[in-house]
């Protein structure tokens, strides 16, 4: 094998295959990069066996060939060559690659790259498509509200309901829910349900943010995988088995009082009140008055910490409705404010024992509920 391309091509392609690489694997074969000639252009590959990510760039081809590289060694070698043309040529002898940039030179000792396992790529064209800031926003909206343990696997992943001209992204832990609905650009004519993993999603928002033209989501006929594609990248993940919890029943349908605020002056009074509330299972308190006609109403943001101290945020807000005092983890409250676009939140309450439910005022296609904390007293 001999290619040469540019130094910036190939980190950044670099960047993207890079976090599929399985670091701590009993298959060595996992911890490196596939580099292979591919009509042309040089494609880069790795694989944990859950997500696989091919890429390719530009690239002047030579000689064809393939060689597997240690991923680590590889990718912070790329980074400090200089911004030049990169020389690479496969030593299948020695199954090494011997690289030039500028007037640096270094030999990588490879894997032969049969060992490596297949990557599925696209077969023939079709495809659902999603617009790629769309979906880039619904998978921030969305992806964090997983669960990380693996105890119950379902809940690990993101349900991806296609629905004639709509999908629908929703994702539980068991004490928050996020549901994101994004318009498809062409309606599909049967609907069906996937279970996408969280990490995955994650990994397609992150290489979405360059990307303009539709993003096209296959599956595969087994129904075991879904394949990505974007412009220079495509994202196989494996699908997660079974069914996942109807979330409706979770979300509220009535409401006793609705508290509108300012999305920034709350995320920064909650950011304030972690500093105390950290210290005490993360618990903060939300009392919300209603206005009268000589003042308007408002929102108290507390947190009390028996070794450091307590914090109290006054918000202006629109309430109507009874007055509440409800508990929640500020983290969850954190979390969800980070991702909402609009200038203002509404929480709608029932009672201190009954979820919350956040949703940005002006956008009806976002529902997030979040479980109360119990005060103890």
């Amino acid at each position: 094998m001999r290619v040469s391309c540019l130094q910036e091509n190939l980190a950044k392609g670099l960047s993207v295959v890079g976090r599929a690489v399985s670091p701590r694997s009993t298959l060595p074969i996992l911890s490196h990069i596939l580099l292979a000639t591919d009509g042309g252009r040089l494609r880069l590959s790795a694989t944990n066996l859950e997500i696989g990510i091919n890429c390719w760039i530009g690239a002047r081809v030579e000689e064809e060939g393939t060689i597997a590289v240690p991923a680590r060694t590889f990718i912070d070698l790329v980074n400090a060559f200089p911004p030049d043309q990169v020389d690479m040529e496969g030593v299948m002898r020695t199954m090494a690659l011997n690289l030039r940039c500028g007037r640096s030179e270094a030999n990588v000792k490879g894997m032969d790259a049969v060992e490596f396992p297949p990557i599925p790529v696209p077969e023939g064209e079709g495809g659902i498509q999603l617009d790629p800031e769309v979906l880039r926003t619904a998978i921030a909206q969305v992806a964090f509200a997983a669960a990380t343990d693996e105890a119950r696997p379902i809940l690990t992943g993101v349900l991806v309901l296609f629905e004639e001209d709509r999908a629908t992204l929703a994702a539980a832990d068991g004490y928050r829910l996020s549901v994101r609905t994004i318009p498809l650009p062409e309606p599909i004519t049967e609907p069906f349900a996937i279970i996408v993993p969280a990490r995955a999603m994650t990994e397609l928002g992150r290489i979405c943010a360059d990307q303009e033209d539709p993003v096209l989501a296959t599956v595969t006929p087994d129904q075991n995988r879904i394949l990505f594609q974007l412009t220079d990248v495509v994202l196989v993940s494996q699908l997660i088995p079974g069914n996942f919890p109807d979330y409706h029943q979770i979300i509220p349908q009535g409401r006793n009082t609705r508290t509108v605020v300012g999305t920034a002056d709350l995320l920064k009074a909650c950011r304030t009140a972690q500093i105390f509330a950290r210290d005490g299972a993360h618990i903060v308190q939300f009392h919300t008055q209603p206005g009268s006609d000589l003042e308007p109403g408002r929102m108290l943001v507390s947190a009390t910490s028996a070794e450091t101290g307590d914090d109290v945020t006054q918000l202006d807000a629109s309430v109507e409705g009874e007055p509440i005092e409800i508990a929640f983890n500020v983290k969850y409250l954190i979390d969800v404010l980070s991702v909402i676009g609009t200038p203002q939140v509404a929480l709608d309450t029932t009672s201190p024992s009954s979820p919350g439910v956040i949703r940005p005022v002006g956008e009806e296609d976002f529902t997030h509920v979040v479980m109360p904390m119990h005060l103890g007293r």
